[in-house]
């Protein structure tokens, strides 16, 4: 989405003659970019108000939103499938529960060979896992 708004270009544009390349450092990463683009929103909103920048977000990203709504993204199985690749598999533990019934909280661990390499939170065990294992993703440098 930030490369179909213009943001490299932008970036480029912006970079100080003194920090040379240093656009291209936040370009050349996906990850870096979508924070970059996270910003932009963010300062959007901030400068403007969330009745002015909304309809043009959900405008911008409507074909994303549709996507994601029609095949919700599964992390789980992202990551299991990930680490079949290499023989790994994945195994989560919820560390903790805290709150009352009706607000609760889990804290899940997603954990290669005993070694932990995801943490989420969530209302439910499925959502701490399914971050559990958005966090593990990023920690392997594959979501």
């Amino acid at each position: 989405m930030a490369r179909d708004l213009g943001l490299p270009e932008r970036l480029r544009a912006a970079e100080p003659p003194s920090l040379p390349g240093s656009a291209e450092g936040l370009i050349s990463s996906d990850r870096i970019l979508a924070s970059v683009c996270e910003s932009v929103i963010g300062a959007t909103y901030i400068s403007f108000g969330f009745d002015r920048v909304a309809p043009t977000v959900a405008q911008a990203f409507s074909q994303q939103i549709a996507a994601a709504l029609e095949h919700p993204l599964d992390y789980k199985s992202v990551l299991q499938e990930r680490l079949a690749r290499g023989g790994d598999t994945v195994a989560y533990r919820i560390e903790s529960e805290d709150g009352p019934p009706h607000e609760r909280l889990f804290v899940a661990a997603a954990e290669v060979a005993g070694r932990r390499i995801g943490r989420g939170e969530g209302r439910t065990k499925k959502a701490a896992e399914q971050e559990a294992a958005l966090r593990a993703l990023d920690e392997l440098g594959s979501a």
